[in-house]
Formats: C-alpha cells, structure tokens, sequence
C-alpha cells in the first residue's frame, strides 16, 4: 500500500496573468510553488520550504511542457518529504503529539531541535533522508552525543528517535524504525571534576589561540568566545546553553543576572574583576564584530546577545558545541591536556559549585539548584570535620 500523502501545502494568492509566460502553458494549471523568471533565456524555478527557510531551485529552462513541470515540481516536493526534518514537523503537527502533556511537548521540542541540529559531513542530520538513516548511522549519533560527555542529552535524543519513526512506519511515512534495537549511552556515575591547573591551563590555551579576524581558519586556532564561555559557565556555575543565551539585559549594576534552565532559581552573581574581563571582552568582541559588518546596534538590551557567532550572529548552540568538540581536539593533540585530563563545558558548572566558599546551604542558593539531593551530583568537595575525640 502507498504511503498517505501528507496535506497539500497551503496555497496563496491566486496568481494574476503573467504576459511572460511561454503561451503554450496554461497558468491556470501550474503547479504551487512553481514560477517562470523572463530574464536571460527564461527558466522555472520552484519555491519550497527548507526547514525555516524559504529556498529557490532552477528546475526547467521555458521550452519545459506544463506536464515536466508537474513531474518535477513532485519530485522536488517528494525529496523534501523523504527528509527527517519533514518527518519530525509531521509528527508534531499531528494529533497524537498535540494529546501529549505540555511537558511532554516541550521535551520533545527541545530534542527535536538538538537533533535536527546535529552536524554531518552535508550539512545537519534533519536534512537526511529517513531511507538512508540505519541502525548503525543512528548508532554512530547517540555514540558521538555520549561522548561530549551529556549521555543523557544522547538517550532523550534516542527516545524521540524510536517514538518518532514508530509513529512514522505505523503511518506509512516510512518503512521501518531504525532507532529500535539502537543500544542507549551509559548514563556514568562517575561525575568528571577538572583540577584547577588544568582548567586555567584550556583557558589561557583558548585565549591565546583565539583568532576571529582577520586570519580566521588558521591551524590550531579557535574562535575568541571559547575562553569566554569557559570563564563565565565555571564562575557563574551555569550550562553551556546558559552562557550563550547571556544578553545585555543580564548585565546589571550589582553583577551578571542568570538565566537558568530545568527550574533552576536564578540570581546575580556578584562582579569579581575576573567575571567583569570576561563580560567586557564579550562585549568589546561583538563591538568589533558588529563594526566590520556595519550592523546596527539594536536599542533593547535583550537583543544584544553577548557571545555572537564571527558572522555577528547570535551564537547557536550547535554551532558552539562544534567549536568546542574541534578545539579539545586541538587542546588533546597539542598536548595542551590529556586524553585522561579531558573535560566537558558542563563539568564547569560541577567545578563552580565544588569550588564555592560557604556551607552546603550557600553552594544550594549559588547554584540556583532547588533540590537538595542534586548537590549530590555537583558539590564534589569533602567536608572538613572534626575527629572523634574531639
């Protein structure tokens, strides 16, 4: 049995008589998404939807019959339909996700984006074609997400994975479910704590090799914000995701106003000459960037983002999680750390909370943490106490 077609895409407008058009097609029979460019010799080219964006294909030159343009615009249209990106926007349009709980929802929202973001050799995984994800290419994802040290992040992407093409073979938009049978990261217990010398040895490694203009790309470079993040994630005690979501509008008086996820309480954390070198370069960085691109510096301080990408852009999480896995890759060839010295972004978050003064109530509201037992996992200090004669 075929595959049910999934809804037509919503059309326009209706088309107004266009003079240039080759008189032997009917416009009233074009097919959506398909137009006619007069300059030069004259070609058809199709608008679709790639992703978030709107893109353009050249598809046929004017002497094309409106039955090639019907058969190619559904082989373009069909190409897109085959892709992971189509798959997981249908399965969240459809009825079944839309029952789900809204944490449920918001969970697989945020993994859906995580996926879909992952780089490959062409470009990001949601441009794959589900035909072409196996068991073994799957397998290779969640191996690789586990070994940038968040294994829990490489299992909640395996869970959508598997509820994702269940739902798609179970309605004909594919043939199998390859994430079944795909072995799950092991979640380890044991909690990486980075010894002080070694973080301020990556740190001054990124801010020496740091290199945006005008000599980017050079060998054994990385890009200025690495060290930045660094400082700001391991004296503030926040995720990577945290940091790179920082703006103006954090920056206060009193210090830098978090933005913690998964129900964390935020606060202010203090200026230290330290935290302040890290916010002013940050800013001096996107000053300079926004400068050789001739941007316009945008009035809200909440559209500032602190850490911008080379292009000024804000800086995407995927794109920094890239940067970092290449740079600790430089950092391990060049011998800057080793191989058993080897740490994540998050782990300095861990060291953060570990290196905090106070007791374990102080290191609880510095963290923003609203559970108790969660410093089990990042308070890795031992208590001094006294013996028992004493």
């Amino acid at each position: 049995m075929n595959p049910p077609s999934p809804p037509p895409a919503k059309r326009g407008r209706k088309r107004g008589h266009n003079p240039n058009i080759p008189a032997h097609i009917d416009q009233a029979k074009l097919p959506d998404g398909v137009y006619f460019d007069h300059r030069g010799r004259g070609n058809w080219y199709m608008l679709y939807q790639d992703g978030d964006r709107q893109r353009r294909k050249n598809i046929a030159t004017a002497r094309a019959t409106l039955a090639e343009l019907h058969r190619l615009a559904e082989d373009l249209t069909q190409v897109d339909r085959h892709k992971l990106r189509w798959l997981a926007q249908a399965f969240h349009d459809s009825a079944q996700f839309k029952a789900l709980s809204k944490k449920s929802r918001d969970g697989y929202e945020y993994t859906r984006k995580a996926l879909l973001e992952q780089p490959t050799r062409i470009g990001t995984f949601g441009e794959l074609t589900t035909r072409k994800l196996t068991s073994a290419v799957i397998q290779r994802l969640i191996d690789r997400i586990a070994d940038e040290g968040t294994p829990s992040k490489a299992n909640a992407v395996l869970r959508y994975l598997r509820r994702l093409f269940r739902w798609g073979k179970n309605r004909g938009y594919c043939d199998d479910n390859p994430a079944q049978g795909v072995e799950p990261a092991k979640e380890r217990q044991q909690r990486r704590l980075p010894e002080t010398v070694v973080m301020s040895r990556l740190i001054a490694r990124a801010q020496e090799r740091g290199d945006d203009y005008p000599k980017r790309g050079q060998a054994g470079s990385c890009p200025t914000y690495l060290w930045i993040v660094m400082e700001i994630a391991y004296l503030c005690r926040l995720r990577g995701i945290e940091v790179v979501t920082l703006t103006d509008a954090h920056v206060t008086e009193q210090g830098l106003r978090t933005n913690r996820r998964k129900g964390s309480r935020d606060n202010i954390v203090g200026w230290t000459p330290r935290l302040r070198a890290a916010v002013t370069a940050a800013q001096q960085r996107r000053a300079d960037i926004w400068e050789r691109r001739a941007r316009a510096l945008p009035l809200l301080p909440e559209r500032r983002p602190l850490i911008v990408s080379r292009s000024g852009d804000a800086l995407r999480k995927s794109g920094f999680d890239s940067a970092w896995q290449r740079f600790i890759r430089l950092a391990l060839s060049d011998e800057t750390i080793s191989a058993e010295e080897r740490f994540g972004l998050h782990d300095l978050k861990r060291k953060g909370i570990t290196d905090t003064k106070g007791t374990r109530g102080e290191k609880q509201a510095a963290s923003g943490h609203r559970s108790e037992q969660m410093m089990d996992v990042y308070d890795l200090s031992l208590p001094v106490v006294k013996s028992s004669e004493e």
